[in-house]
């Protein structure tokens, strides 16, 4: 593919450069649409970016909602049928200034103030369009081929909440039609496994504005599902030795100075609550009250390795743009847990992390993972805890003993925890990008700000090491997964109603409803359908709307025979039985977790 470069020439482009530059010059079509459309538009950033590619616009008093993009897209298609052709050139600093305020761009003009004094400062122009930026483009409109406008949203000019929100044009392209139709099925497929959609209609959570953005609230069988999941990792971590505390979802701001959360990450943190001359904040995690348990009393090496658990609701002020659901909120529970053990004991404690992780996944069936170490950035003064022999010893430490587990794993600057490294367990789901699920992390720091201390074999004080460990992440998080990966059709034993009695008829209802108490006697979660509508209503509520493993469906030949015939969900078929043996095999499932 042709392309034009700032310096004038045209040239080839790598194939791993051709989606990027024809994102970049979409933005740059788009732009040129939208100032038809909307002449007193102003732009501010319209990049390339990793799935597609977006502008900023200040539209004035104009309303730019998701309609507005049809027409925003023909006009795009009017601009690429002309074949106009991209020209570039470049401009001393005073003109490139005085050239975007002519043109009213006054954020453009801002923008050059931020370049370095060294800066070349290049134009493209396709047609009666001009827009500052450094290329490359396509030599011709012409010359995009697939692309579509996909959402409106709201941005900060420079991301500051301080400025004007602008609104964000996004869009994609791509190099045929081919690989656009690809991507609008993997859409179709992600809007399919939203949990966002699916938790709305399975009746699992709620979100409200006048709860507060980020703040789900789970429903009845939302938390259901959520209380099998902790009661499954706490069983698994109660085998293992983890002892189970809850601690307060406040601390004072000493609490965080001392941890050092108050340096390395206010910013996330929610506002100072000021009572009785005391300054507290909404805990962003449990670190620190762990801590103080532990220093609650004092400690030989016998006792350790010491094993904290926490299911901890925790709060981040994360941007109301970042927001999705239970996947990220600003409140949390976290599966979170505490190590405290002696550097003898580091190879043993994090094996036996990364088995229990394992073990997890080989559960949930989840295959399509990876394993990173998660290391700092030495060029980066602010976000890391500043000691070159604590984080050298740390990494090292860390990396021999996944070496020595045999672990594979690769390795990213950049990623670690403000005070040490982690072993990050990053999961593919069935739509979008990876994301963190696990991590096990190794911290020589913070137990020596809090002072912690045990007593050696030799009778000496010595400094603990401590493990942050999360196996399901956050129980919101990992339910999201789960709901995405699934489509909401859980196992029997997570399911929110594990059976439904379906009654063909009114002569059926009394011996459907006989059938439905002995399931709940026996601690089998099953809800009675007994509307008066047709069997086949029935049967796709149950298996479509609510995803339920089993269906009974009982009518006068049950009734006279006192059998049930059951349907399975995953199989689709019916089979008769007795309610006996249909209970002692649910049973078993349930128990098994199968």
């Amino acid at each position: 593919m042709k392309i034009l470069f700032n310096d004038g020439h045209t040239g080839e482009c790598p194939a791993e450069k051709e989606v990027e530059v024809l994102r970049h010059s979409a933005a740059h079509i788009m732009a040129q649409a939208v100032k038809r459309l909307y002449p007193q538009a102003h732009f501010g950033y319209g990049p390339a970016t990793e799935k597609g590619f977006h502008y900023d616009i200040d539209f004035g008093e104009a309303v730019i909602t998701d309609e507005a993009l049809a027409d925003i897209e023909k006009e795009m298609r009017k601009i690429i049928k002309e074949n106009l052709p991209f020209r570039v050139f470049e401009l001393p600093r005073e003109e490139a200034v005085s050239l975007m305020q002519e043109r009213g761009e006054l954020y453009k003009a801002e923008h050059i103030g931020d370049l370095p004094d060294d800066a070349r400062i290049t134009f493209y122009q396709q047609g009666d369009y001009i827009d500052m930026c450094v290329g490359p483009h396509l030599t011709y409109t012409k010359a995009l081929k697939a692309f579509k406008l996909t959402a409106v949203s709201g941005a900060y000019w420079k991301n500051d909440q301080k400025n004007k929100m602008l609104t964000r044009l996004n869009g994609v392209a791509f190099r045929t039609q081919e690989e656009l139709d690809a991507y609008e099925t993997q859409v179709r497929e992600a809007k399919a496994r939203d949990h966002r959609k699916i938790g709305r209609e399975m009746k699992l959570f709620m979100t409200g504005d006048l709860i507060g953005k980020g703040l789900p609230m789970f429903l009845p069988k939302g938390y259901t599902v959520w209380q099998e999941l902790e009661n499954y990792i706490k069983e698994k971590e109660r085998m293992l030795g983890y002892q189970h505390v809850l601690t307060p979802c406040v601390g004072t701001v000493g609490l965080y100075q001392t941890s050092g959360h108050w340096e390395h990450y206010r910013e996330n943190m929610f506002p100072v609550m000021e009572v009785e001359q005391e300054q507290f904040v909404l805990r962003p995690m449990n670190c620190p009250h762990h801590m103080m348990i532990y220093s609650n009393q004092p400690h030989s090496y016998r006792d350790l390795p010491i094993r904290i658990g926490e299911i901890a609701h925790d709060f981040r002020f994360e941007p109301s743009g970042t927001l999705k659901g239970i996947e990220r909120g600003r409140h949390f529970c976290q599966n979170d847990a505490h190590l405290f053990v002696t550097p003898e004991q580091i190879k043993d404690e994090v094996s036996s992390v990364v088995d229990l992780i394992f073990d997890v996944y080989k559960d949930f069936g989840i295959e399509n993972y990876r394993c990173v170490l998660s290391l700092r950035d030495p060029e980066d003064k602010v976000k890391y805890h500043q000691d070159d022999a604590m984080w050298e010893r740390a990494e090292n430490a860390l990396r021999e003993v996944l070496t020595e587990l045999n672990i594979s794993f690769t390795e990213e600057i950049g990623e670690a925890a403000f005070y040490g490294p982690k072993l990050d367990v990053n999961v593919l789901p069935a739509v979008g990008a990876e994301y963190t699920l696990s991590t096990c992390q190794l911290d020589f720091c913070l137990p020596a700000k809090f002072n912690l201390t045990y007593i050696d074999r030799d009778g000496t004080e010595k400094t603990p090491v401590v493990l942050h460990r999360a196996i399901l992440g956050s129980l919101d998080r990992f339910m999201a997964y789960l709901i995405e990966e699934t489509k909401g059709v859980f196992p029997v034993w997570l399911a929110p109603v594990q059976v439904k009695v379906l009654p063909v008829s009114e002569k059926s209802n009394e011996y459907a409803e006989k059938v439905w108490k002995e399931l709940k006697n026996c601690g089998i979660r099953a809800e009675l359908d007994d509307r008066n509508e047709k069997i086949g209503y029935k049967i796709r509520s149950a298996r479509q709307d609510d995803k339920v493993p089993y269906m009974i469906i009982v009518g006068e030949k049950e009734v006279s025979e006192g059998t049930i015939s059951v349907r399975v969900r995953a199989t689709d078929r019916t089979h008769n039985d007795t309610l006996p043996e249909f209970i002692k095999t649910l049973k078993e499932q349930i128990k098994n977790r199968n």
